[in-house]
């Protein structure tokens, strides 16, 4: 038997019989193969658009009603609640209300869909909103001493912060959305942060293309892993802690800061501007300075706006700051493109300015022009409120009570920190303006 040397060039293509094709056909053109299971979503790069099928609009709108009437029927609930305690905001609540309903196993995988879109989408038009109460007027009103009091405030609470986040060990994610939140508007600043600045759910260490292990100690072979329902890094785990922060502290100050009035010896306009210079939640600003005076409540509010104010130049500086983070970490990673199709497209890059936050401006321009008459202004409060509330039930029923029992302690002394900032710094600027 003689053996047949062997094959050493190109072999070429065979066509169904097995003989040689001389042109390629229709028949005989090749589909990208689907990814194998567990691969990682970046097996999807080399796979061409045209081939992943997008899923119609009525597709999408079937698979997210279920989550969307879930949502829908809590966030009344949650507001029913809140008018009826009105110390309780119904943003906090509903973050908790979300947070049982995924932990305790009652919240079913067909209405996830729905769950998440509001939960990014609903926040975005919430936040839009909130600028329609924003009184311009009523913010330059203020004395200016009193202004570059609230500007240092929650610039040094805000930076302050994440130093302090970082030495605890606290996650970066999280410690932005603390000091965000405590510096700015409490939940309403964490949850227009947590959308300007989209989470990286690779955890420290991916993609080196060296076969990372994952936390159960599998390897994938390529430096990829899938976040694991207790990664720390999570969007939603982050803005449940920072929310969890925002409520503890906020309630301990609206308790503490009028029983604080005598001793310190500060008048009622001074310790209004104190409780809204220091106070993170404008429910829990309206509680503290209830308990003062009706002018003491007059001014609290009043600085509480002007805190408001600086949330879209903060979400700003920062998501540009996080954008250009992103591209220069991704100059150092290997390049997601095919390197065989130069012409595929790269990452998608955020917008500079988030739009949300351009909208946010747009609102509290439309505010202060005067041209919306005082219903619906009105209206736009409410309907702003349930827009917020049901975006903290998406993020609540996205949270793993596991990571925020693991990171308590430590967002809880980031929390006290943050805490004694704001009311030290505060209150020392309102003794030099004495």
């Amino acid at each position: 038997m003689t053996l047949a040397p062997p094959h050493l060039g190109p072999r070429p293509a065979s066509g169904p019989t097995g003989r040689p094709d001389a042109e390629p056909t229709a028949a005989a053109v090749p589909v990208p193969a689907a990814a194998p299971a567990g691969a990682p979503a970046s097996a999807l790069a080399s796979v061409p658009r045209t081939s992943r099928a997008r899923p119609s609009t009525a597709a999408r709108l079937r698979a997210r009603a279920p989550g969307l009437l879930a949502v829908a029927g809590l966030t009344v609930a949650c507001l029913l609640a809140a008018r009826a305690v009105p110390a309780v905001s119904p943003l906090l609540l509903a973050i908790v209300v979300g947070a049982v309903a995924r932990n305790a196993g009652v919240l079913p995988a067909v209405a996830r869909p729905g769950v998440a879109w509001a939960a990014r989408h609903l926040l975005r038009a919430g936040v839009v909103l909130l600028g329609l109460q924003l009184s311009v007027p009523a913010v330059l009103a203020l004395r200016p001493g009193e202004v570059a009091l609230v500007v240092v405030t929650v610039a040094a609470t805000f930076t302050t912060t994440r130093w302090a986040g970082a030495r605890l060990g606290v996650d970066r994610r999280t410690t932005l959305l603390v000091a965000t939140g405590f510096s700015i508007c409490g939940a309403a600043a964490v949850a227009a942060m947590s959308a300007a600045v989209p989470t990286d759910r690779r955890r420290p260490g991916q993609g080196s293309g060296r076969g990372t292990a994952t936390r159960t100690g599998r390897g994938t072979g390529t430096g990829t892993t899938e976040p694991t329902p207790t990664d720390p890094d999570r969007p939603d785990d982050a803005v449940a802690t920072a929310v969890a922060m925002v409520t503890v502290f906020g309630s301990l100050a609206l308790v503490a800061m009028p029983l604080l009035q005598a001793p310190l010896g500060l008048d009622d306009r001074q310790v209004g501007v104190w409780i809204g210079a220091s106070v993170h939640e404008v429910a829990q600003v309206v509680a503290a300075a209830s308990a003062v005076s009706a002018a003491a409540l007059a001014v609290a509010v009043v600085v509480k706006l002007a805190r408001v104010a600086l949330l879209a130049p903060l979400v700003a500086v920062v998501a540009g700051l996080e954008r250009r983070r992103e591209r220069t970490r991704t100059r150092t990673a290997a390049d997601p493109r095919d390197p065989a199709d130069p012409a595929a497209p790269g990452p998608r890059r955020p917008p500079l300015v988030p739009l949300f936050v351009l909208g946010f401006l747009v609102a509290v321009a439309v505010r202060g022009v005067g041209v919306l008459p005082d219903a619906a202004l009105d209206g736009a409060r409410v309907a702003g409120t349930a827009l917020l509330t049901a975006a903290m039930l998406g993020l609540g029923a996205d949270v793993h009570v596991p990571t925020l029992v693991r990171t308590g302690g430590r967002a809880l002394a980031l929390g006290a920190v943050s805490t004694a900032v704001t009311t030290t710094v505060s209150l020392a600027g309102l003794y030099l303006l004495a």
